[in-house]
């Protein structure tokens, strides 16, 4: 007999390292198995003649993959296993989501040595437990429920057959196939690029202490720091919910059955994607929003016309409310209010993420954190402490995986470069990707108000776009603010059906200073979605209803 120690990459919860043992004790060769997620290290005693590649490949096919334990827990990015000269700068990276990899790509490219630090999975949020499994849901959700509601006369609508165990399958082979071609395969052609795989914090503002999986230690010695190691999803402090086996956003979007009955809280754009998603999956949803309205710090009119197309699929809400009690008995749910009590099977929480930098020791180099743990950085991505730098969900800053990215690119250069770049946030559009999507960039009309501008709005109903009336789909609308004076655009909001793939355009409008007359007057595809903006911009200036298909 042997033992084969290993390091497992796509696990999500504890569930996952079960089903990483179980999927390898198949092996009638394998005498035991031992995974732990929190550490995402796992252990086997096989027999002598077992390979290592007959278990990786076993794993694989359940979604999940191995790599072996090396003895220092730490592997040279280069193929070549080329070793840095020591007169490089060195930068350490705490980290590797998609911030991490951004800076340590552009570092490497400018010459420096970087050290990258993961103590789990390569990725980070986005595309193991974020962006990418979740879109895949929603999509997934979205093909279950079109059937249903298609407009089309001649067309029979048929309730779909769905398993529900093969659908979170797929979601983690893409979730796997894009780690392994996004991060890993790069990681491995990166030159001067070393990986540790284990705990990072500070000992001082030039030196990071590395436990490393393999219960060794190190202390490197940088030159600049950057720390992006990214938030994860928090639960508020209600009597009763910690001791219950409620989902964050990481079991939802890997759950192997539907709920009969998913209650959520929260009222933002997680609670509405992935409530959304069960709903169209057969599951009753209730959402709880604290607040008057769902997307609160958004425009108004945005989240009560969005209300109004969830409520039509049979998604409830409770506004004002907070659970006064929680309670887990007999695998049912129990949130009590004052005046009632909701039951369900499956329990969302979804009310907002934490920076990771509690166990950084960022008080032995002095950096400092907001109230809430995230690490103040200027646009130039810097900390107050010189040399330590950090991007992403960790700071103050948006919290998207398009600002990480390009914080990290633009603090690689900042550290390494005597030419600053600055992280610019005036034009910065978001989606929510629920059906109708939501839209926006730019300066909402009280916002722009706020702001000293004098402004006027125009609201396009989908009714009076080509491709909404020819789709037979006219839920939402297009609002854009402008200038009053110039015209001058300064704020687009959308509530559309692919709505997302429309919002770049109004962004590089904003960037370019356009206005609305100028986009009136520009060429656009007939019919196209994103043709709702120029007919906007247009109803500055006239009566679009009098306007034939595609009068310019």
């Amino acid at each position: 007999m042997k033992k084969i120690s290993f390091t497992v990459q796509g696990m999500t919860c504890d569930h996952c390292a079960r089903m990483v043992e179980q999927t390898l004790l198949q092996n009638p060769k394998v005498m035991s198995a031992d995974v732990s997620y929190s550490e995402g290290l796992g252990e086997v005693a096989v027999e002598e003649d077992i390979s290592f590649s007959q278990l990786k490949m076993a794993v694989r096919k359940a979604g999940y993959d191995l790599s072996p334990l090396e003895k220092e827990s730490a592997r040279t990015a280069s193929p070549t296993g080329y070793e840095p000269q020591e007169s490089k700068r060195h930068v350490v990276i705490i980290g590797a989501g998609s911030g991490a990899f951004a800076a340590a790509i552009r570092a490497s490219d400018l010459g420096a040595r970087v050290t990258l630090i993961e103590r789990g999975t390569l990725g980070g949020t986005c595309v193991n437990v974020g962006c990418v499994p979740s879109k895949i849901l929603i999509r997934q959700a979205y093909h279950v429920h079109q059937p249903l509601v298609q407009p089309f006369d001649g067309i029979s609508s048929a309730i779909p057959a769905f398993s529900d165990l093969l659908l979170k399958k797929q979601r983690e082979r893409r979730v796997l196939e894009l780690r392994e071609e996004k991060y890993t395969q790069i990681l491995r052609t990166l030159p001067n690029v070393t990986f540790l795989e284990g705990t990072a914090s500070l000992e001082n503002d030039r030196t990071v202490h590395v436990r490393l999986n393999d219960k060794s230690e190190r202390f490197l010695s940088a030159d600049r720091i950057l720390i992006a190691t990214g938030a994860r999803p928090s639960a508020p402090n209600i009597p009763g919910l910690s001791a219950t086996p409620f989902w964050t956003s990481t079991e939802a979007l890997f759950s192997e059955t539907v709920p009969r009955h998913m209650i959520v809280l929260g009222g933002g754009f997680v609670a509405v994607e992935i409530g959304q998603a069960y709903r169209r999956l057969g599951a009753e949803v209730t959402i709880i929003e604290r607040n008057a309205q769902i997307l609160n710090r958004m425009e108004p009119d945005l989240g009560k016309a969005l209300q109004t197309y969830l409520e039509e699929e049979g998604i409830k809400f409770l506004f004002n409310a907070e659970p006064r009690k929680i309670e887990y008995h007999n695998r049912l749910f129990r949130v009590a209010f004052d005046d009632l009590t909701l039951e369900g099977d499956a329990l969302l929480v979804a009310t907002g993420r934490t920076p990771n930098t509690e166990n950084l020791a960022l008080e032995k180099a002095g950096v400092r954190t907001s109230a809430e743990g995230a690490i103040v950085v200027n646009e130039k991505l810097e900390t107050n402490v010189q040399g330590i730098y950090a991007v992403g969900d960790c700071t103050t800053f948006p919290k998207f995986v398009y600002v990480a990215a390009a914080s990290g690119t633009r603090a690689a250069i900042n550290m390494l470069e005597s030419e600053s770049v600055f992280l610019d946030l005036s034009v910065l559009p978001e989606v929510i990707f629920t059906d109708p999507q939501v839209a926006v960039v730019g300066l909402t009309e009280s916002a722009a108000l706020s702001h000293g501008l004098q402004v006027e709005t125009r609201i396009l109903s989908l009714d009076q776009v080509p491709r909404a009336l020819a789709n037979f789909d006219t839920r939402g609308w297009v609002k854009m603010v402008a200038e009053k004076t110039t015209g001058r655009l300064v704020g687009v909001q959308i509530l559309a059906p692919e709505g997302g793939e429309v919002i770049q355009t109004a962004a590089m409008a904003l960037q370019a200073k356009r206005t609305v007359r100028d986009i009136g007057d520009q060429f656009f595809p007939y019919l196209t979605m994103v043709e709702s903006l120029k007919l906007c911009a247009q109803s500055f200036h006239r009566d679009v209803k009098q306007l034939s298909c595609c009068a310019g």
